[in-house]
């Protein structure tokens, strides 16, 4: 199921990959789902995206990145912060409690992570990582290790 559900990516997966869970985020629907290798769902979440619709293409367009990526750390971002730009200055616990790095070519900083900002999730709010809920980031955290993919569906609706 993994290796068809990837092959429309042209993806081939090594023997470690093929034994993970693995994540499926659709922009269109604001849902994660995660799936085991044999393809059943493990978990399904709402989730807040980039602001702009499309793939990213430029640091600072607001735009999720589409394609298939692995985890390459998962962190504890409880003691982060972040100035979103909207005046309101630095905001203490912007990421929630944690931030798993997706290994995205081009871009250092996505990945999926909690937030402060519970209203936002199911709305276009981020500049371009996918937000969570922080009670679903910390179900997915013991769902998925460095090596796992996500996959980011591309938007449907333009």
């Amino acid at each position: 199921m993994l290796a068809l559900f990837l092959s429309v990516y042209g993806i081939n997966l090594s023997a470690q990959e093929k034994s993970s869970n693995y994540v499926h985020i659709s922009k269109s629907d604001m849902e994660l789902t995660v799936y085991n290798v044999d393809g059943q769902v493990l978990f399904r979440c709402m989730v807040g995206c980039g602001k702009e619709l499309g793939n990213k293409q430029k640091k600072g367009d607001n735009r999720t990145p589409e394609g298939c990526f692995p985890i390459t750390q998962i962190q504890n971002s409880s003691h982060w912060a972040h100035d979103f730009c909207d005046g309101k200055g630095l905001i203490e616990k912007a990421y929630g409690p944690y931030f798993i790095r997706l290994g995205v070519k081009g871009f250092t900083g996505i990945g999926i992570h909690g937030t402060c900002f519970p209203e936002s999730i199911g709305t276009r709010c981020s500049e371009g990582c996918i937000r969570l809920h922080n009670k679903d980031v910390e179900k997915l955290i013991d769902l998925v290790t460095v090596g796992c993919l996500v996959t980011i569906e591309k938007d449907t609706v333009q």
